[in-house]
């Protein structure tokens, strides 16, 4: 606890500018970015103080209607796909300005340190500037562009790649296509690869060695480089002890899994924040996980072996209606006690060991390499399963095919499946998506894969409103925020 409050301790000294407002103020405290102390405070800001998770979790398929009568209208637009018209925290609009504000930090440290002459003894802070602009700006483009396809990605509209302080008030900035922002991006990952240490005080809070690499393998997995997946993860392993304890987990007091979940103690936590954010809430929303969809994503008759999961929704809300895994702590930091007034902030756990393996198991199977899949898989799994028997519990490319069978048109990336590999990778959607529900990593597999998803709204047991988000639908890139546009950022078409 004392680690958290001083990090958000930290965060609240150098904050950058308020959350609605899009790269427009300049902050007085940019000019005295003079010295190597001054940069590394000034890079505890370099990660969005705002949450993604809720905007992504609510648009997939993870979700459900409780028709439970109240509801934020920022959840309700999600659920349907419509522009959030909120700027409060949670929302589209504070995620989007979160991140330009983590990345004007980043740029703001780079030139400071350009301007200290760019000694080598800065080279660790140069690093960490790089690869968190870099994430900034994928996170952005993942969410508000199309997916990335090298057919169309030097036209499709992506979001604005800044990489100098804003000079002026109001700076107007133009959409890089996605392909440049992709390039942009792969540059300042192979730029910053090269500086990024573990020398922190707090390691997890920061672009360490292996979270850098994660943040590398994800963004190679999504352009299809999966040679680059490869070598990045070579350190991890076939068998690695450092995936999530899940057995452990659930022995925890119920009260403390939030607090064991995002640990920066845990093996598989690789970079940890505490975004302002009352993500952890989540059950409290009408459109969120329920028991029903729980029973489809969680239930023991998805397990290859049929066998219970170890991924347990631990408690159940509002009459047993919505339910939770405990992942996400709350620490509410009070700046009025007697009037109890603060801000919340929520432990969220940006990049795991649990992703990188799953990772590298994809990218086994598109390199063809099923016997390598097959072994990996079944290890991830049987970390996963209660009561797995290694000598009766094996996966074959026989069971991947048979539990996970090819549905035409379903999974269509920008690249060809064999009928093995679209098994294959079925089964490893659907684990990432246990193993990150309420993440919101199921819509970025989602988008890449242009899945078609549904969403039934319902009254009084019925249906009355079945909306589908059909395969290249323009809503799978999110409407730029208003205040944006509103500064000549051009829109997404409708």
């Amino acid at each position: 606890m004392k680690n958290i409050k001083i990090t958000l301790s930290l965060l609240l000294l150098i904050s950058i500018s308020s959350c609605d407002e899009f790269l427009s103020e300049i902050p007085d405290n940019r000019t005295q970015i003079n010295t190597p102390e001054k940069i590394s405070e000034l890079l505890v800001t370099a990660y969005p103080n705002r949450t993604y998770m809720g905007i992504a979790e609510t648009m997939s398929d993870n979700v459900f209607d409780s028709e439970m009568q109240e509801s934020d209208l920022d959840n309700t637009q999600s659920y349907n796909w419509e522009m959030q018209t909120q700027i409060g925290i949670d929302t589209e609009s504070a995620f989007w300005n979160a991140s330009y504000e983590a990345i004007a930090a980043a740029n703001q440290a780079l030139l400071s340190i350009e301007e200290l002459g760019s000694p080598a003894s800065l080279n660790p802070q140069k690093g960490e500037a790089l690869i968190a602009r870099a994430y900034s700006h994928f996170m952005l483009v993942s969410l508000w562009s199309n997916r990335y396809n090298p057919a169309t990605a030097a036209t499709d509209l992506g979001i604005p790649y800044v990489t100098k302080p804003e000079g002026a008030l109001l700076e107007k900035y133009k959409r890089n296509t996605v392909k440049e922002v992709f390039d942009f991006i792969e540059q300042d990952i192979t730029e910053g690869m090269k500086y990024i240490t573990n020398d922190y005080k707090e390691v997890k809070y920061h672009f360490n060695v292996e979270a850098a690499k994660v943040f590398a393998s994800r963004f190679y997995l999504i352009k299809g480089d999966w040679d680059k997946v490869l070598e990045v993860s070579q350190g991890l392993g076939s068998a690695p002890t450092n995936l999530r304890n899940y057995a452990a987990f659930n022995a925890a007091a119920f009260a403390d899994r939030p607090v064991e979940f995002s640990r920066v103690g845990q093996p598989t936590n690789l970079l940890v924040a505490y975004p302002n954010s009352i993500w952890g809430r989540s059950y409290t929303n009408r459109f969120t996980l329920s028991g029903n969809r729980s029973d489809e994503i969680l239930g023991p008759e998805t397990n290859i072996w049929g066998k219970r999961w170890l991924i347990i929704p631990a408690g159940q809300y509002r009459g047993g209606i919505t339910v939770l895994v405990p992942k996400f702590y709350e620490y509410f930091k009070y700046t009025n006690v007697t009037a109890g007034i603060g801000e919340p902030y929520t432990g969220t756990v940006l990049l795991s060991n649990d992703e990188f393996f799953l990772n590298r198991i994809e990218a086994h199977v598109m390199k063809n390499q099923i016997d390598e899949a097959n072994a990996e898989l079944e290890y991830f799994l049987a970390t996963r399963t209660s009561g797995y028997n290694p000598a009766t519990d094996v996966i074959t490319e026989e069971d991947v095919v048979d539990f996970y069978p090819v549905v035409a048109n379903e999974f269509t990336p920008f690249y060809a499946l064999t009928p093995v590999q679209t098994s294959y990778i079925k089964a490893i959607a659907e684990a990432r998506r246990r193993e990150f529900i309420h993440e919101g990593l199921r819509w970025f597999d989602i988008k890449r894969f242009n899945l078609v998803v549904e969403h039934k709204t319902y009254q009084f047991g019925q249906v009355i409103r079945n909306s589908v988000l059909a395969k290249d639908d323009k809503r799978r890139a999110l409407q730029i925020p208003l205040r944006a546009t509103d500064n000549g950022i051009e829109k997404n078409p409708r």
